[in-house]
């Protein structure tokens, strides 16, 4: 198999041939058919993130084709097509998991983090972790939704029910959102970097009814909203932007210093929650939901030979929607 890997945080990611592997009695291999370029991936490689388990294939948006099957692995079967997201083990013992949180396990694993993900030719996967996709949706559209979506998702259920959500940052994630927002009869409002009309018009283009700088104040009052962005800054801006009781969700893994804001801007019951990692049940929920809603996710394919280029163009906003590399 060939893989590109990590050995050093703020280092290039190195084109590799590597022996096959074989999966332990309760996981799965699968030859990977697409793996979504996330911006916790630039996380990892920038080293964001501490202790990655060196050195590491990153990527955690994988579709694949189960070629062997562990010795406990119980339905699924070799050549179904599955998906491997960022959540790859959990202890099933710790507090959280036995209150059914098992996001915030003590013991977890992550996929392209603390075990290897999909920026290879194949990967494996604890077999419990794995969702069956079937075969409805390409390959580069639906694995974007294992993570972008996923986390996108999990936000909105910490947003409430408001009818009025505003999306900080129109990248890969609030894309998929938006259309999820809209089909449930809500208004999206849509947050850019300031200037950027071409991303405004990309959110307009996906339903929202206003989209402006982060720097310009909605034209009414937000029940909620969504930062995507890794910038702490949006914080304070985000709270300006909701009513009294409103929710602002970060929804990164990573972010920037939160600069300091009076106690008015919070006042009011405004609350401001983190999103953090995803469930097993996020998943299935998601993932049966989006046929319905018929989610039409944008994306700019790369060859995995390209990785840190894909890396580089993310980093760089050069593209609309998602990256995916196909080996």
């Amino acid at each position: 198999m060939h893989a590109m890997i990590l050995r050093k945080p703020k280092t290039p990611l190195e084109w590799t041939e590597l022996p096959e592997r074989d999966p332990g009695p309760h996981e799965i291999r699968v030859k990977v058919l697409a793996c979504g370029v996330c911006r916790t991936d630039l996380h990892v490689v920038d080293g964001d993130l501490p202790e990655p388990t060196l050195p590491l294939i990153p990527g955690h948006e994988i579709v694949g084709r189960i070629d062997r099957i562990g010795s406990a692995v119980e339905n699924l079967r070799i050549g179904e097509r599955v998906g491997i997201p960022w959540l790859g083990h959990t202890d099933g013992t710790c507090p959280y998991c036995l209150m059914n949180r098992e996001n915030l396990c003590d013991h977890p694993l992550f996929t392209g983090y603390t075990r290897d993900g999909g920026y290879a030719t194949a990967a494996i996967a604890d077999a419990r972790f794995a969702f069956p996709l079937g075969e409805a949706g390409g390959d580069c559209a639906v694995a974007p939704l294992l993570c972008a979506g996923l986390i996108g998702w999990r936000a909105l259920q910490l947003a409430g029910a408001g009818g009025n959500i505003g999306f900080y940052g129109f990248g890969a994630a609030a894309h998929i959102l938006a259309q999820v927002v809209r089909w449930q009869g809500r208004a999206v409002y849509a947050f850019t970097s300031p200037g950027d009309s071409s991303t405004q018009d990309f959110a307009r283009g996906l339903g929202a009814v206003w989209a402006g700088g982060s720097d310009e104040a909605p034209p009414r009052m937000l029940d909620a909203a969504i930062i995507f962005a890794p910038v702490g800054a949006l914080v304070p801006a985000a709270l300006g932007a909701v009513r009294k009781g409103g929710r602002v969700v970060c929804a990164g893994i990573h972010m920037s210093p939160i600069p300091g804001f009076p106690y008015r801007a919070l006042w009011e019951e405004r609350a401001i929650l983190s999103v953090a990692n995803l469930t097993r049940q996020d998943g299935l929920d998601f993932l049966r939901l989006a046929p319905q809603i018929g989610i039409r996710v944008n994306t700019t394919s790369y060859r995995l030979t390209e990785a840190n280029r894909a890396l580089e163009d993310l980093r760089g906003g050069r593209f609309e929607g998602a990256a995916v590399l196909i080996p």
